[in-house]
């Protein structure tokens, strides 16, 4: 796998090959591409004990490291995934929720590793982005309801036809 000037590095306590894994089983054009053991002793271990993983999703190439605690994951850093229709987003909405993983409000969810996730219908943002704003406050005040995004009733609330319109 050839680096990017520019690639999301994420670390984990421990389980940095079983999340790459994972979001690799749930987005197409996705796998792991190395996994690398560092042959060092680090302030985080003894040789071995540290391993880099190098993996693709969406063909995005990703590395994480399994290196013990440091920060906790948390909302100031998300994935964002566009979604084409209703099928595709609650395909991957259940998938990263799986065994252990919690919903939050307006798309967002963490997996069961505490990374955050947005889930969005791909026709929301140029919803938001309507020149007549009377659209756009009416998407937004729909989706300000939401858990997952349900597309439908966000189209509808756009349109000015639903009980989220008003």
């Amino acid at each position: 796998m050839t680096i990017q000037k520019i690639t999301p590095f994420l670390w984990y306590a421990k389980e940095a090959e079983e999340a790459a894994a994972f979001y690799a089983s749930i987005f197409p054009d996705s796998r792991i591409t190395r996994v690398t053991a560092l042959p060092s002793e680090s302030p985080s271990g003894p040789p071995g004990s540290v391993k880099v993983v190098e993996f693709v999703l969406f063909g995005q190439p990703f590395i994480a490291m399994s290196a013990g605690p440091l920060d906790p994951f948390n909302h100031a850093v998300s994935f964002m995934v566009s979604c084409d229709d209703q099928a595709e987003l609650d395909r991957y909405w259940n998938a990263l929720l799986a065994n252990g993983g919690s919903a939050e409000q307006c798309g967002w969810l963490k997996d069961r590793y505490g990374v955050s996730w947005q889930i969005v219908p791909a026709v929301f943002g140029e919803m938001m982005a309507d020149p007549d704003r009377a659209k756009a406050k009416r998407v937004t005040d729909a989706m300000m309801k939401m858990v997952k995004f349900d597309i439908a009733a966000l189209k509808a609330a756009y349109s000015g036809t639903s009980a989220y319109s008003r």
